[in-house]
């Protein structure tokens, strides 16, 4: 078996050197998993060879580690990762090693929680997985493009497998090119593909786990023990054990906590079953999101582009009415209360991303209820916006004044302020003048919009 790895280094030690003398980056996608650790583990062993020559002058190619986070990744693995990529920054500049990370997440207004509870965008699934591209393609397809602009080409190094599922083969095998290490990219131009590990079978990667020091001085037994702890009833991982405790490592996925496109999550109910307990209500959560996705009193008759989202039995499929997001949100941020008072570390949701889902409500019109003070009841604090429009109390109370009798002009105004307020909290300014007519045309005409 080791023979066999050694080869793969080798490979990896021509490739990088000789085979290609270019300095076209190398890209290797890290999610912190057992394929991906073995890969980097290999290409960390390749640099270290090449690093012993006379002349070492070759380690001219940088290599980006990117690890993209969607921001609903299982918090336990999200922590593990962390952690990981600390150590790796770390021991590549101690020793001077050409290795870069590079942490990579989707733009605010393409988060998880800014689509389903700004947007009201229904939850993922088969049919409608908006998730993948938003969370995970886009981030990461910015980064590689960038590298592109610079080098004028980049390889981008995969963690892929054989063994990993007949589909996987036949995927593999379909793209590669017989007697050449290289593949074009199947989406990317200017992007070639290399699969050093494809061969590796799962005894061996865990082999390579469980043996081989971790070049950038982590302790490996610790992402065995989370497969270990992760592994549901219906698994069994045939691996190749070093000692007595290696009795069984499973081999699920982890992904986000919220992916509602799987029937059960039984990663995290298996961390859950081995000691976890705090993320019970996340399950929970996550499982309300499944049952609740199709209940069309939670969804609007029309969608977003105001296009008419009824069916012939007359259920809506539309986006979910704000009041469910307020409610869903509201749910959310109590967990979150409850989780961080034994671990504050840990965020289900940034501020910057509920400032987004306060705009989104604001040019969808509703403001019956606001983040901010959902935010306040909860944490008892408020929630930095910098709104450097928003009327202070002094202003409120003097325009209340003005409007006494007539208060509907005084929310009025005070909804169009809150508008306003979008071209400093987003970016995107687009549609501000139409969202701030539609408000007015809704004061003029109320009735035409309760009909609606």
């Amino acid at each position: 078996m080791s023979k066999r790895i050694d080869k793969i280094v080798d490979e990896i030690v021509d490739q990088y050197t000789y085979a290609d003398t270019s300095e076209r980056p190398w890209i290797i996608g890290f999610s912190g998993g057992k394929d991906s650790t073995v890969l980097l583990t290999l290409v960390w062993k390749a640099l270290e060879k090449i690093k012993e020559w006379p002349t070492p002058f070759q380690l001219r190619r940088p290599i980006h580690v990117v690890c993209n986070d969607t921001l609903v990744e299982n918090p336990v693995i999200t922590s593990y990762v962390d952690d990981v990529l600390g150590k790796i920054e770390i021991a590549a500049r101690e020793q001077d090693l050409p290795i870069f990370v590079k942490k990579t997440a989707p733009a605010l207004d393409e988060t998880f929680w800014v689509n389903v509870l700004g947007k009201g965008y229904p939850v993922p699934n088969n049919s409608f997985r908006w998730c993948t591209d938003k969370l995970k393609i886009r981030p990461t397809s910015k980064f590689l493009h960038e590298q592109i602009d610079e080098k004028g080409e980049a390889i981008v190094l995969l963690g892929t497998r054989y063994d990993e599922s007949a589909t996987r083969e036949r995927s593999i095998r379909k793209h590669e090119i017989k007697g050449q290490r290289l593949s074009k990219h199947q989406s990317s131009i200017n992007t070639y593909t290399y699969a050093p590990i494809k061969e590796l079978m799962l005894e061996e990667v865990w082999y390579i786990i469980n043996t081989f020091p971790s070049p950038w001085g982590y302790d490996n037994s610790i992402l065995f023990q989370i497969y270990a702890d992760a592994s549901a009833d219906d698994y069994e991982c045939p691996t190749v054990v070093t000692n007595k405790e290696h009795s069984s490592c499973g081999q699920s996925r982890f992904g986000c906590w919220t992916c509602t496109v799987v029937k059960k999550d039984k990663s995290m109910s298996a961390l859950i079953d081995n000691g976890q307990q705090w993320m019970k209500p996340l399950l929970d959560f996550r499982n309300q999101l499944v049952e609740e996705r199709n209940v069309h009193e939670y969804r609007m008759p029309e969608r977003r582009d105001e296009r008419p989202a009824v069916r012939e039995d007359g259920t809506n499929w539309g986006p979910y009415w704000p009041w469910y997001r307020h409610q869903k949100l509201k749910q959310l941020l109590e967990i979150q209360k409850e989780i961080q008072k034994e671990r504050p570390h840990i965020s289900l949701i940034s501020n910057q991303e509920l400032i987004a889902i306060q705009v989104t409500w604001n040019r969808d019109l509703y403001f019956d209820k606001t983040v901010g003070d959902l935010y306040r009841d909860i944490f008892d604090k408020d929630i930095s916006t910098n709104e450097s429009n928003s009327l202070n109390n002094t202003e409120k109370r003097i325009l209340k004044e003005i409007c006494e009798g007539e208060m509907s002009y005084y929310h009025l105004i005070d909804n169009l302020i809150a508008l306003q307020e979008t071209k400093t909290l987003m970016v995107s300014k687009y549609g501000l003048h139409n969202d701030i007519e539609k408000r007015i045309e809704r004061f003029v005409n109320p009735k035409e919009y309760e009909n609606k």
